[in-house]
């Protein structure tokens, strides 16, 4: 029988599944460490006008999530767990920044509801469905989930 750990680490996945991890953490790891460098833009002062409770507090956190995880998924390490706060992450973001695009609807402007949503949130969607990829393929053959899995013997079925 398979333990947490071994199944965390299992990377059975192709090499392509690379790809997929530096293009989350390529788009994770800058957003997370703007939010400390250009707060007003990025973090706090963003979180506080998009009515998030305790802006500052949840600016840093967030950040220090998206880069942590972020760094997790671009050197393939426990690839699996990595993704679940990011998930969460960038639901939320959608959540709080994309749907709210929706309800703007007029019929006097073309550039809000629907399409307006469609085009400000394609990031966050290509994000949450290559996370939901790596979350069920793992880090794949070139990652530390490989290696780190490798020295603790094949795993088994069953």
């Amino acid at each position: 029988m398979n333990t947490l750990l071994q199944r965390l680490l299992d990377a059975s996945g192709q090499r392509a599944n690379l790809v997929v991890r530096l293009l989350v953490g390529l788009v994770f790891l800058p957003e997370g460490i703007k939010k400390f460098l250009f707060p007003e833009q990025w973090g706090a002062g963003r979180f506080e006008r998009i009515g998030i409770p305790a802006p500052e507090t949840m600016a840093y956190f967030v950040g220090g999530v998206e880069i942590v995880f972020g760094l997790l998924l671009l050197a393939g390490l426990l690839t699996r767990l990595a993704t679940v706060p990011l998930i969460i992450d960038i639901t939320v973001a959608i959540a709080t920044t994309k749907i709210p695009l929706l309800w703007r609807a007029t019929a006097v402007s073309a550039k809000v509801g629907f399409w307006s949503m469609q085009a400000e949130s394609r990031t966050d969607f290509a994000m949450l469905m290559g996370l939901l990829f790596l979350l069920f393929a793992g880090g794949g053959a070139l990652s530390l989930d490989r290696r780190l899995g490798r020295r603790r013997g094949p795993l088994t079925t069953g």
